[in-house]
């Protein structure tokens, strides 16, 4: 009887010890990892963003989600990520726009003429209205991805050179200008007869030190997050020919792993700060502008009446952009709703 008490308590005392290791190693096997890549700097607001949304998942979660951003492409580019989206290769992203066009065309939406220099209410209108679900439909099934919610706004993009001075569109004519990906804004670069030229961001400021090509389309923040005066840019022609936004997204192979529960939470999370997100953006846009022009960089703001005058003569080749952006009739009636009298 003594040898099978000695027996009980030696095999309760290892239960016990190891209790404490089989809990840790349960939790730990709970831990659902989220990679997240990004091709921008660790300090450009998409990326603030994305980390502070990260950080406040984990937190809401309890440590149950545990995320890990990529900075600057290294996982994958833009016009990569969604192509690793699709194959499990990332978990999320938050890809411009411009760079899924290829997959689905009425993402270029946002190049009609009537959405040429918006008013953000006016633009608003569309990415969190009628066109933007349309669009998030087919993302979801094109990508097999889920987006989480309203999307997170980069803001105007503009003209920027190296050499020459741009007052007007003509002054655009002959020049190399990079796009960072889209039919539509390779459409425009046409429309105002300079050559287009597609180059990842990571790539940029070597491309463009080297000469690759004469400008480009961005935004002030992101020439700021990559101090492209230090690789030549001079000039900002800001007629903000568009309103770029990027679209956050999980893949379906994460999104599987999760309960109703984290899912609800993850679109939860990102609702509760997507309006302080775009402000964030705005604010950064307005510095980093002041923070340009102390590099020396010169800006010219085209009055309200030229900006008027190149939307009236896009309006009139707007026939060859659809066609040449392969825009379906729903989105450019959904825009034209939606839009109204703006244009």
């Amino acid at each position: 009887m003594t040898r099978l008490n000695r027996r009980a308590f030696v095999v309760a005392a290892a239960g016990a010890m190891s209790a404490p290791y089989l809990s840790r190693t349960a939790f730990a096997d709970d831990v659902i990892k989220l990679r997240c890549s990004l091709d921008t700097a660790p300090s450009h607001p998409r990326n603030q963003a994305i980390v502070d949304y990260i950080g406040k998942l984990e937190e809401a979660s309890h440590g149950k989600i545990k995320g890990e951003v990529f900075h600057s492409g290294q996982l994958f580019a833009d016009l990569n990520v969604t192509k690793a989206l699709i194959q499990g290769q990332v978990d999320m992203a938050s890809p411009g726009t411009w760079t899924m066009t290829g997959l689905v065309p009425d993402v270029d939406f946002c190049q009609l003429p009537a959405l040429y220099s918006p008013a953000i209410d006016v633009f608003r209108r569309c990415s969190d209205g009628a066109p933007g679900e349309f669009i998030n439909k087919q993302l979801e099934g094109k990508i097999r991805s889920h987006i989480l919610g309203s999307w997170l706004e980069l803001g105007n993009e503009n003209w920027y050179t190296t050499k020459k001075e741009i007052r007007s569109l003509e002054d655009l004519s002959g020049l190399k200008i990079r796009s960072p990906g889209g039919a539509g804004t390779s459409w425009r670069i046409g429309f105002v007869h300079g050559i287009p030229n597609v180059t990842p961001w990571p790539n940029v400021p070597l491309a463009l030190s080297q000469g690759t090509f004469d400008g480009f389309v961005s935004s002030d923040e992101s020439v700021n997050s990559a101090k492209l005066w230090e690789a030549g840019v001079k000039y900002s022609y800001a007629d903000h020919q568009f309103y770029a936004n990027y679209i956050p997204m999980v893949g379906d192979a994460f999104w599987s792993r999760l309960g109703e529960a984290e899912r609800k939470l993850m679109r939860d999370v990102w609702a509760a700060n997507i309006a302080r997100y775009r402000e964030m953006s705005a604010k950064s846009q307005a510095n980093a502008r002041k923070t340009m022009q102390s590099n020396g960089v010169t800006f010219f703001d085209p009055p309200a009446d030229q900006v008027a005058a190149d939307r009236k003569r896009m309006m009139a080749a707007q026939a060859d952009l659809i066609r040449d952006t392969k825009l379906s009739a729903d989105i450019v009636k959904l825009v034209a709703d939606t839009v109204g009298s703006h244009s």
